[in-house]
């Protein structure tokens, strides 16, 4: 049995899928700019995440393993988190029609979230059970989560800092992420 712990601590901390692994990085940098926005694609990643493994553990274990069709498993994975996506939208739209607003464009970028079929795959390489494939997909969704309200916080400030023509918006914005990722990094040498 994996220790829950240390799965949760590595998918937040350590193996960050934003900053430590740079998977993920377009909705990263899209949604930063504000933190509302950045509060609700994290909120979205977090579910989908926790969803896909879910989903995926079972269809991997249960159906492509005994057929000795993993080599599907690519394939199969983009189609569950692309319908889990598609409900989130349609929901939100619904339900939530400012959120919808706010996200734009962003929260089609999930289905092609290169973080979130990270997470589907890296539980099934890791060997995870079903418990510790939704720990560590919500880990993740939660260390994604962290990651772009970090950003979207330093973002707001540098609205109001005097910084170069040349490194304004995005530029400044990869300068702050490199940095944070540095930060991270501290937490790689932590022993649980």
């Amino acid at each position: 049995m994996e220790n829950l712990l240390v799965i949760a601590v590595g998918a937040i901390f350590v193996n960050n899928f934003v900053l430590s692994r740079f998977l993920g990085l377009c909705p990263f940098f899209g949604v930063s700019r504000k933190t509302s926005g950045a509060i609700g694609m994290g909120l979205a990643v977090i579910f989908v995440m926790t969803c896909a493994s879910a989903i995926t553990w079972p269809i991997y274990t249960y159906l492509l393993r005994p057929f000795n069709i993993e080599f599907m498993k690519i394939v199969i994975f983009i189609l569950v988190i692309a319908t889990f996506v598609q409900l989130i939208e349609m929901v939100i739209r619904r339900y939530k029609p400012d959120l919808y607003g706010v996200l734009g464009i962003y929260l089609p970028l999930i289905t092609t979230n290169c973080a979130v079929m990270g997470v589907a795959l890296l539980n099934v390489e890791e060997g995870y059970s079903f418990i510790g494939s939704v720990v560590n997909g919500f880990s993740a969704g939660i260390g994604f989560t962290l990651a772009l309200l970090l950003m979207s916080g330093i973002r707001e400030r540098l609205e109001f800092a005097n910084v170069p023509k040349s490194f304004q918006d995005l530029p400044i914005a990869f300068v702050s992420a490199a940095l944070l990722a540095l930060a991270f990094m501290a937490f790689s040498g932590m022993r649980l």
